[in-house]
């Protein structure tokens, strides 16, 4: 749609969901497609150069504070890798009461310059050893397209119990019989990922739990498992995004970085 050969007749409106997985200049284009182009971004986590925008008042603002009808808030915590035991017989805990869960790591596999980072390949060899082999599936984004098809399906139909995965379940992922969310190396991600993330539960009359496992050496990172732990609210946390890192850059295309510690 943003290709320079679309031409559209007349473009009134352009809706663009998950808004921050967008350029600032992939957004621009979509809004010279039209003369007098009214835009509509959606968001559950605002990047900080939109909230920051907002404020300044180049911006109209609508948030949805009340959850859907039914559902609970998700209780989120934090672990040490230490802890991960414990983590883990919670988990097994829900898996009990008939619910799934999924499991994230930032890496597909082991790394030589990140030794100390969990990937899903050796997670999911593990949670299989503890499950059984019928029980764990695995997911990322090298699987090609009828693969990871194959495994959400079976997991959509509870054919799958636990769900091994890397971000690519972020967004357009529904589950409802999913109650728990772990997130290994939480500190490797940012507030918006880590808020997208837990998103994927809670989506039942169910209590729903997320679970950060993160040992961070850095004021930073002990600073976003806080925030995670005390606030469900995507706009808050684009607030508190904002304080630690800025509002990039308002005349240019740049989005700012995301320091990860």
């Amino acid at each position: 749609m943003i290709q320079d050969d679309v031409i559209f007749h007349n473009v009134g409106l352009v809706i663009t969901d998950e808004q921050h997985r967008f350029g600032v200049n992939q957004r621009q284009l979509l809004r010279e497609k039209g003369a007098m182009t009214n835009v509509l971004f959606m968001t559950a986590t605002p990047i900080p150069r939109t909230l920051a925008i907002s404020v300044f008042g180049e911006m109209d603002v609508s948030s949805i504070k009340q959850l859907p009808k039914g559902r609970k808030p998700i209780i989120t915590t934090w672990a040490k890798h230490e802890q991960y035991d414990k983590v883990l017989m919670q988990m097994t805990s829900e898996l009990k009461k008939g619910r799934q869960a999924y499991v994230i790591c930032p890496l597909i596999e082991s790394s030589e310059h990140l030794e100390d980072v969990q990937n899903v390949v050796a997670l999911y060899e593990s949670l299989q050893q503890y499950y059984g082999v019928s029980r764990v599936g695995l997911l990322h984004g090298k699987l090609s397209a009828d693969e990871k098809d194959e495994v959400m399906q079976k997991f959509s139909n509870h054919e799958i119990d636990v769900l091994v995965s890397t971000t690519v379940v972020e967004v357009g992922v529904n589950v409802p019989n999913a109650t728990f969310m772990m997130i290994y190396d939480a500190d490797r991600f940012g507030l918006s990922t880590l808020h997208q993330l837990r998103g994927r539960v809670g989506r039942s009359d169910q209590q729903s739990y997320c679970v950060l496992i993160a040992s961070p050496k850095t004021e930073t990172g002990i600073e976003r498992m806080t925030i995670m732990t005390q606030t469900t609210d995507g706009f808050e946390l684009s607030e508190r995004d904002l304080e630690m890192r800025g509002p990039g850059d308002f005349l240019v295309l740049n989005k700012v970085d995301c320091q990860i510690s």
